[in-house]
């Protein structure tokens, strides 16, 4: 992709932690890149602002219109009824849709679409959970580059996304902080040459508190993270752990790296991102302090790097960086990720869906906190297990596992 040619990009989810740093990052890049889409769920105030302030030519509102159908997006079913209703006195509200400056589309169909359009250059797939595996899918398989927000997109479905990508000749870049360290790191070597690549993970709100009593916590305390802020559901995703597990799952295909290869670290200052370890004993690391705008700007132009509008380190001043192995038994979460990058199959599919359905439970205080890795191990267990399932199948998969944790509220 040459840097300097014009590139349109599509902020899928532009409402959201990612989205609204990818908004930073276009506003700072300035020309030859232009934000061409933005789409949001519900948040049409937030989506209004961004609007004004980059232009786009279309706009994208998903949630609760009349065009969203279950076959668009055959993991998340159609919703309708009194909140399409509010939905629709919302958006009439708001100057989007009377403006002439930019078109606005509908429903998870509009939102494939815009992934897929041929004005689109790179997408950013930054909707949370499995609602953003369709428009993901759309944009690998009509050969976009893909900003890769939207971990559960190759947790439940990798080596689709993989085929599709090997058949269309899209880019897969990742924007996790982590898999973009490991990604920057092994541009220094072949997959042949690594030796294993380790994950850092923060360790969240609950690193050091008593285990007896993680039984109490809150959904205030869990969605009270450390070093980032994120939305609800990614940080007590990093809370349980299971942040890294869907991590380990996703650099597994993404970088084909066995199972076996894939380590993860304790690093609360959360400054190396991630690192590598080549077969010669070297490890490279990608640091820098905690901030989402670097790695979505790198992932927006390589090969090149530009002056960004990320935090820089201070080496005026003394800093330490800590490196500790993972307690299992503060987070079980963990050992499930690895369990599901050996086995691939349904698994990801299975353990996706039943997390995302857990944490709706203990955020409507439904179940305790330390529930949540202990529904999700019941769930991939006692769920038929398949080698290579079709899409389709895996959709199914989503909703009975989300069916089963429903039976613990």
């Amino acid at each position: 992709m040459d840097a300097t040619a014009r590139q349109n990009i599509a902020v899928l989810g532009a409402t959201g932690s990612i989205g609204r740093a990818t908004c930073e990052v276009l506003r700072h890049l300035g020309s030859p890149y232009r934000a061409w889409g933005l789409t949001a769920h519900r948040d049409l105030d937030s989506l209004s602002q961004l609007a004004d302030l980059l232009s786009p030519a279309e706009i994208v509102i998903s949630g609760g219109c009349p065009e969203q159908t279950p076959s668009a997006n055959p993991c998340a079913p159609s919703k309708k009824g009194p909140e399409h209703t509010q939905n629709q006195r919302s958006i009439s509200k708001h100057t989007l849709m009377g403006s002439d400056r930019w078109r606005v589309r509908k429903g998870t169909e509009a939102l494939v679409a815009l992934a897929s359009a041929p004005e689109v250059d790179t997408v950013v797939a930054a909707i949370v959970g499995s609602a953003g595996m369709a428009s993901t899918l759309a944009a690998v398989e009509h050969g976009k580059r893909v900003a890769l927000a939207n971990k559960e997109s190759m947790v439940v479905a990798g080596p689709i996304m993989l085929q599709a990508a090997a058949k269309s000749g899209a880019q897969i870049l990742p924007v996790d902080s982590e898999h973009s360290a490991i990604f920057q790191a092994m541009q220094a070597g072949g997959v042949d040459e690594v030796e294993r690549i380790i994950l850092t993970a923060s360790g969240g709100p609950f690193l050091r508190k008593p285990l007896n009593e993680l039984a109490e916590v809150s959904v205030e305390e869990a969605c009270r993270h450390p070093t980032w802020q994120m939305g609800r559901k990614i940080t007590i995703d990093s809370a349980t752990m299971m942040n890294k597990a869907l991590e380990v799952i996703e650099a597994r295909w993404l970088f084909q790296i066995p199972a076996e290869k894939i380590h993860v670290m304790v690093h609360p200052q959360s400054i190396i991102h991630s690192m590598v370890e080549f077969k010669d004993g070297s490890v490279l690391a990608q640091m820098s302090p905690p901030d989402m705008k670097l790695p979505i700007q790198y992932a927006l132009t390589f090969p090149k790097r530009l002056q960004s509008p990320t935090l820089r380190m201070d080496w005026s001043k003394r800093t330490e960086l800590d490196l500790e192995p993972v307690d299992f038994e503060r987070f079980p979460a963990l050992q499930l990720g690895f369990e599901v990058a050996k086995m691939g199959g349904t698994a990801g599919a299975v353990l996706n869906a039943a997390n995302e359905a857990a944490i709706e439970l203990f955020l409507l205080e439904k179940i305790r906190f330390i529930d949540i890795a202990k529904i999700c191990k019941d769930v991939l267990n006692h769920h038929h297990y398949e080698t290579t399932p079709t899409i389709e199948r895996l959709c199914e998969l989503d909703r009975w596992a989300r069916q089963e944790v429903m039976k613990w509220n």
